[in-house]
């Protein structure tokens, strides 16, 4: 039997095209060399190629019709198709050819549903195939079958895509009368149902993070077409809907830095068997009256000390450093997390432990009077301080007590210290006398006390000078600083891969010293170059070591983590756990997660200054000009900011060291905007 579709279609056949991404029914009203002028249901003329035609062209009617006939005609065979669309279930017919063909012809396709099917049908089950693009590809004459594999990818993003558009909608409504409320104080917006409101809330944190790729962020990049061009605009929409507090810490987002605790449930399991695993290997502590010295309010105490003076006149020094790494299992699930996590965070508003606090803090740290795994560095010094020699080992100790600076600089002052407390302050002088000697150059530029008071909007900022300890405080940094680098340079020599923290620069040899005023401070550090971390030792000129390998806090960096499991890992098994090829590997992405950390340290305080500074407004602080020239550099040592202003805001002669009581405005916390407005010389 003949088919019912015309092959060449002539003057008087109807047709369909695409038009809009859907068939459009029309009239030949002309054809010459391959085009057609056609009269379209639409009662608009048009010309196009004949391969623009649907491979199912038919019936042909007798040309000399008039236009009224033609547009009758037309719309009889539209609306019997349209209604013959709905006897064809698509999914059936892909059921029963898949897997059998891979692509057939229209009028095959419409053979599984009628009988002799004729044009309107074959036309009707073309038109169905089109919309079922999951499922079939038009590929004229025919269309391809999709294998089942193929759909279901195509079905879930065809779910995905309505669903994406859904939210676009909802969110271009939601988030417009959100900005509205903020901007001229209309009436906040219907909150959207649970569900809704979920995925507008993960587009705005994604927005706010910025997390390049995601399916959020393509969706936030919709709903915010005509909202203004503002950086933190998801942060204020979230802020105004009240998902996020007024002072909500984007950059945690923007790092990929989870605060506190809660992200460590998920690696309960694993820290549990770390825990078998300690319990398995504690013995007795080691009977020295270590101390620990550190601020009252912390927790994650990573080292101790103990010091006597030798019958010689010799000094043996043993810290003993916190040793998470002893089962540590590097590559498992929780090494990867702690290792994005790069660093414990101590922000104004709290602390957020690097590794999980039941496993640092509850497992690990020194705590007085709980018997603890330590790596021991043994420390035989000069009379004068310098190091004869020092040798780690691995044991486990039991705190005599857990001091603070405040209560160990007390003690000094009234001389009622202990004879451990006495050595060491001693020691840590001159310690520090002999690095001076051989060039490190020290600022004694202490950070002020940020305290918050309040929530949200209501936050009140305070910033205070902290009590000072210099003594208590520079005995411990010193112990610190012997420690990394003797165990640097152990390392090197048993060739331990480790990473250091180096600074091969050359400083002028009048840099060497102690600088406390805040134009010596700024001359100082700005001859400094930034520090590196690398796998193999070099000079680091600040501190005036040979080799520094940051290990005395393991359970606060990263770094310190993997250079303490390679010291006792070489302790135990007689070799490190990484070799350099490995460690080099990590290094890319320890070296990224450091500064990430880093920019929420270095910034979120920053922040919290200006946020002071903007609710004083009207005081005078005191500065210090730091440097001169068309834009002059002044300290604010109280707060220890730094900033710039024209020099006619100054005066004419400028020089360090120039006091002056200055004004700050305009200040934006947000975009770290904060501007002198007066300066008056004091």
């Amino acid at each position: 039997m003949s088919s019912p579709i015309v092959r060449y279609p002539a003057p008087g056949c109807i047709v369909e095209f695409m038009q809009a991404n859907r068939p459009l029914l029309a009239w030949v009203l002309e054809e010459q060399s391959g085009r057609y002028r056609l009269l379209t249901i639409n009662s608009r003329e048009t010309k196009l190629p004949a391969a623009r035609l649907l491979p199912w062209s038919g019936p042909a009617y007798d040309a000399a019709q008039t236009r009224e006939a033609i547009m009758d005609k037309l719309r009889q065979h539209h609306e019997r198709r349209d209604a013959l669309m709905t006897e064809v279930d698509p999914a059936a017919i892909w059921d029963f050819a898949q897997g059998e063909l891979d692509h057939a012809s229209t009028e095959w396709f419409a053979g599984l549903v009628w009988d002799t099917p004729d044009i309107d049908q074959i036309a009707a089950m073309g038109r169905m195939l089109l919309d079922h693009k999951s499922h079939f590809k038009f590929s004229p004459p025919d269309f391809e079958i999709y294998p089942e594999e193929t759909v279901q990818k195509r079905l879930a993003e065809e779910a995905a895509r309505k669903e994406r558009e859904l939210v676009v909608a909802e969110g271009q409504s939601f988030f417009h009368a959100l900005w509205d409320a903020r901007t001229k104080g209309t009436k906040a917006p219907k909150q959207p149902d649970a569900d809704m409101a979920a995925r507008l809330r993960d587009v705005l944190f994604a927005a706010m993070a910025d997390t390049s790729g995601s399916s959020e962020l393509t969706i936030w990049n919709a709903v915010r077409k005509g909202l203004p061009e503002d950086p933190f605009l998801p942060l204020f929409l979230a802020q105004t809907w009240g998902i996020v507090p007024e002072h909500f810490n984007q950059l945690l987002l923007q790092e990929g830095y989870d605060w506190g605790d809660g992200w460590s449930a998920a690696y309960d399991a694993e820290i549990d068997a770390l825990g078998e695993a300690l319990a398995a290997q504690a013995r007795e502590p080691e009977d020295v009256p270590f101390v620990s010295i550190d601020s009252a309010t912390t927790r994650d105490i990573d080292d101790a000390f103990h010091v006597r003076r030798l019958a010689d006149g010799t000094l043996r020094l043993q810290i003993a450093l916190a040793c998470p790494s002893l089962t540590w299992e590097f590559d498992s699930p929780l090494d990867r997390a702690v290792r994005d996590r790069a660093s414990s965070l101590y922000l104004p508003e709290g602390t957020s432990h690097m590794l999980p606090e039941r496993y640092g803090l509850g497992m690990y740290s020194l705590a007085a009077g709980e018997p603890r795994p330590a790596l021991v560095v043994d420390c035989l010094l000069s009379p004068e301080g310098r190091l004869v020699r020092a040798t780690p080992r691995h044991a486990w100790v039991r705190l005599a007590e857990n001091t603070t600076y405040e209560t160990v600089e007390t003690a000094l002052e009234a001389g009622t210290a202990d004879e451990n407390i006495t050595l060491a302050a001693e020691l840590g002088e001159r310690l520090r006398d002999l690095r001076i000697a051989d060039g490190a150059v020290i600022v004694d530029r202490p950070d002020p006390d940020i305290a918050l008071e309040g929530e949200g909007a209501a936050t009140k900022v305070t910033i205070s000078q902290r009590p000072e300890t210099p003594r208590a405080q520079l005995l411990v940094s010193e112990f610190m600083i012997l420690a990394n680098s003797a165990l640097g340079n152990w390392a090197r020599e048993k060739g331990i891969p480790l990473l250091y923290r180096t600074q091969d620069i050359t400083l002028p040899g009048d840099a060497a010293g102690v600088w406390s005023t805040p134009e010596d401070s700024y001359r100082v550090v700005r001859l400094m170059a930034p520090t590196y971390l690398e796998l193999v030792p070099k000079r680091h000129a600040t501190l005036a070591v040979t080799a520094y390998s940051p290990i005395t806090s393991p359970l606060r960096r990263y770094p310190d983590l993997l250079n303490m499991a390679q010291v006792l890992s070489y302790l135990l098994d007689g070799e490190p756990c990484l070799d350099a090829d490995r460690i080099t590997r990590m290094m890319p992405l320890i070296n990224a997660r450091n500064e990430a950390a880093a920019r929420i340290q270095r910034y979120r305080p920053r922040y919290w200054k200006l946020v002071y500074f903007s609710q004083h407004k009207h005081d005078y602080f005191s500065a210090v000009a730091v440097d001169d020239g068309p834009l002059v550099s002044v300290a604010l040592p109280e707060q220890q900011l730094y900033l710039r202003a024209p020099q006619k805001m100054f005066g004419e002669k400028i020089y360090p060291g120039q006091r002056f009581a200055v004004r700050l405005n305009k200040i934006n916390p947000l975009l770290n905007e904060i501007r002198i407005v007066e300066a008056l010389e004091e």
